[in-house]
């Protein structure tokens, strides 16, 4: 059976899909993909799937499983490189990949997680401290006067 490589870069898991997805590999890639966001605490997952062809209603309830296993464990998921076809597969097949977000490639994942990360927790993204904590007031209350 062949396994998904799951690569960390940052605080975001890559995973890859570069083989068919036969129904063990997918179940296999669910488990592995849960151990890494334990073990590494990343806050981010993207799949690649640009390599995929086909995509059955198997493995789109595998991604939403993985979408939700992974929301569960602090981390969101993105999926990246969705062919044409497979978009329609899936709109066909009545699977509306729950829980699930959506970019064109891995920079525009990258930056839809970034960006979802940033609006979670904002102050360890902001580097302008006045932003983060507000304008200082004077005794007498004015906003524009300095303190001491």
């Amino acid at each position: 059976m062949e396994r998904v490589p799951v690569l960390k870069i940052g605080d975001i898991l890559l995973v890859s899909i570069q083989v068919d997805m036969a129904d063990q590999t997918a179940l296999q890639l669910q488990e592995d993909l849960a151990e890494r966001i334990v073990a590494t605490g990343c806050h981010g997952v993207i799949i690649d799937i640009t390599a995929l062809d086909i995509v059955d209603s198997f493995i789109g309830r595998m991604l939403s499983s993985i979408a939700s296993i992974s929301k569960v464990l602090d981390a969101e998921t993105v999926v990246v490189g969705m062919r044409p076809a497979v978009a329609i597969t899936l709109v066909e097949l009545g699977l509306s990949l729950n829980g699930i977000r959506t970019a064109l490639n891995v920079e525009r994942g990258m930056e839809l997680l970034a960006a979802a990360r940033a609006e979670e927790w904002p102050e360890e993204y902001d580097t302008d401290d006045e932003a983060v904590s507000g304008p200082t007031r004077s005794p007498s209350g004015d906003p524009t006067a300095t303190s001491p």
